[in-house]
């Protein structure tokens, strides 16, 4: 009955939602400089994006989408906050959001705009003195461990606890806007912005584009750009789709960085998170929400991995003024060992 409640609380969110950007003028307008709205957990959610699930390291449903490594063995222990057995497992779960917006403060995953009081730097697109298309994008990070409270699995010990929740928002970051100071969040950014090192991420955009990207290549993001400068200037841009994306991978990699965000795969994750300041590139798939949810499967698959092109999946999924706001939900990878409760706890 709960779950019930719940499901229709957001249907009918998400249907005011729609209603109050379409009514008057004066919202009009408001939509404009702001639009988007809040997804529809039931219709919007690539949900086929979960799979595949794994057991012991062999896939137990692939459902006809990709993953990465898993930890081979079939049993597995850990000791805190308990001691027990129990058998490696593998799946994709839900757990952020991203927005990436031109307009400061504008909450295109709540289909609002927030008066904080703080000036921030609106978001643009130029052609630089390189003869480069440049841009500059806010972005904010939601937590959203939508399985736990759509209750899809039912205080199941693997998946993300807690609430959908504001977790980030750039526009109160200096570090956002400036290549200098975010140099004191990542300083190998140096390192990374030679022409030999960036022509090794055309074989990062391969990799990402077959399946994931390589992590040894860290500062790519395969097709879309460098994951450095950790901020919202884009140094070459093509596309909305392919900026935003490529901003949504950045800040997914500043939010490791900085500790907010931890390492849930592979056999350091069977246990617990554990603090992963270089992003493991793998862990993620993402899907568009908004302005145009990507629920439309092309070869079975309606979500990719980071760095893969945006040229095919996201075709027809932008126009002027309202389609260059973007709404995002990351998959990330989930290596669990599920076993049963033990008696013998450590305290």
């Amino acid at each position: 009955m709960k779950k019930f409640f719940t499901i229709l609380f957001l249907l009918i969110f998400t249907n005011l939602s729609f209603a109050a950007d379409s009514g008057s003028n004066n919202n009009g307008s408001k939509s404009l400089r702001c639009p988007g709205e809040f997804a529809n957990p039931i219709s919007d959610i690539c949900w086929s994006c979960i799979f595949p699930i794994s057991m012991g390291g062999m896939p137990l449903w692939k459902g006809g989408q990709e993953d990465n490594s898993n930890p081979s063995q079939l049993f597995c222990s850990c000791a805190i906050p308990r001691i027990y057995l129990g058998i490696q497992t593998g799946f994709w779960e839900p757990v952020r959001r991203v927005d990436v917006t031109r307009t400061p403060y504008c909450m295109v995953s709540l289909g609002t705009e927030l008066d904080v009081g703080v000036e921030a730097p609106e978001g643009e697109v130029r052609l630089h003195d390189d003869n480069n298309r440049h841009s500059f994008y806010q972005a904010h990070w939601y937590t959203d461990p939508i399985m736990m409270w759509l209750e899809v699995i039912y205080e199941h010990p693997c998946t993300e606890t807690g609430y959908f929740d504001i977790g980030y928002m750039t526009e109160l970051d200096p570090m956002w806007n400036d290549d200098e100071l975010s140099a004191i969040l990542s300083p190998e950014a140096a390192l990374f912005t030679n022409p030999l090192t960036q022509a090794a991420c055309a074989g990062d955009c391969v990799l990402a584009s077959a399946g994931f990207g390589s992590n040894g290549l860290f500062w790519c993001a395969g097709c879309n750009g460098s994951i450095y400068p950790l901020n919202g200037n884009v140094g070459a841009h093509v596309s909305h789709i392919q900026a935003s994306s490529l901003i949504a991978q950045r800040l997914a990699a500043k939010m490791h960085r900085q500790f907010l965000t931890w390492g849930t795969n592979g056999e350091a994750g069977l246990c617990g998170v554990y603090p992963q300041p270089i992003m493991d590139k793998t862990a993620y798939k993402y899907q568009m929400l908004y302005p145009v949810a990507q629920t439309k499967k092309i070869n079975g698959k309606c979500c990719q991995p980071f760095g893969r092109t945006t040229s095919v999946w996201g075709a027809g999924k932008s126009w002027p003024v309202t389609g260059e706001h973007f709404s995002y939900e990351l998959f990330r990878k989930k290596n669990c060992c599920l076993g049963p409760i033990s008696p013998f706890y450590v305290y």
